[in-house]
């Protein structure tokens, strides 16, 4: 029987300072694993960068997009990529080292109980966040909060992008129904799959807000998150997920 293979998504855009140095940590956490970059056609150089380590280790893969297209439409995009290669463990994680990549390990015992794996800064009330001003700190939490409100959806940690998913989870979504791109991508994936049934783990992690390159949270981001969250009641009881 084939040895079980994991691929690790990574979006990029200006993260050329961390991209060398991650795709290092995470190949060394386990054998089995390979990384994807998705690169939105980075100013700094991270696809070229990403392509030159491609070129050194066949577990290193690299996506090329025309522009700044958005988080969620990169996380299809590996996902289909991942799909047809047929990986049956997909993880996405951030490229600047907020998600430490020592975590990988314990997200593949996790797994062996749950369909999605949740990475939660939250978990069980304690807060496991550094360096977030206390201004962000508190607009995570209470839209942690929203989410459980208007939604049902009881998870610690909804809006994290740390996470591992089983393969059936990602064919059994409807990728092309997904409409969210910024952080409310996230929302939407737990959701979708929460709606299917699937069972959902939430494991702590730490999380240490970037020292390189720039945030990419913006106000538009916020805005589509809130809305988000009301499609996603509304979708649920007319049954469109």
């Amino acid at each position: 029987m084939p040895a079980e293979r994991t691929l690790v998504i990574t979006p990029t855009y200006n993260e050329a300072a961390t991209i060398e140095r991650l795709v290092s940590n995470v190949l060394a956490q386990n054998p089995t694993f390979d990384l994807l970059v998705v690169d939105d056609a980075s100013p700094d150089g991270t696809g070229d960068i990403a392509d030159a380590l491609s070129s050194i280790s066949p577990r290193v893969h690299v996506i090329h997009r025309e522009g700044k297209l958005g988080l969620g439409t990169a996380y299809v995009a590996g996902f289909r990529w991942a799909l047809a290669r047929g990986y049956d463990y997909v993880f996405e994680m951030d490229a600047d080292f907020s998600h430490d990549p020592l975590h990988l390990r314990e997200f593949m015992i996790a797994i062996r109980d749950a369909d999605l794996v949740l990475g939660s800064r939250y978990r069980q009330g304690r807060v496991t966040v550094v360096n977030w001003p206390m201004s962000r700190l508190m607009l995570s939490y209470a839209a942690n909060v929203y989410v459980r409100t208007v939604t049902g959806l009881s998870l610690d940690d909804s809006t994290g992008g740390f996470k591992l998913f089983r393969r059936k989870v990602l064919e059994t979504i409807d990728l092309n129904a997904v409409k969210s791109n910024g952080y409310a991508f996230q929302i939407e994936m737990n959701f979708r799959a929460w709606m299917k049934g699937f069972r959902i783990v939430e494991i702590p992690i730490t999380f240490v807000d970037r020292t390189e390159g720039v945030s990419k949270m913006s106000k538009r981001i916020v805005r589509e998150a809130v809305a988000m969250v009301w499609r996603l009641r509304w979708w649920a009881l007319i049954g469109r997920v």
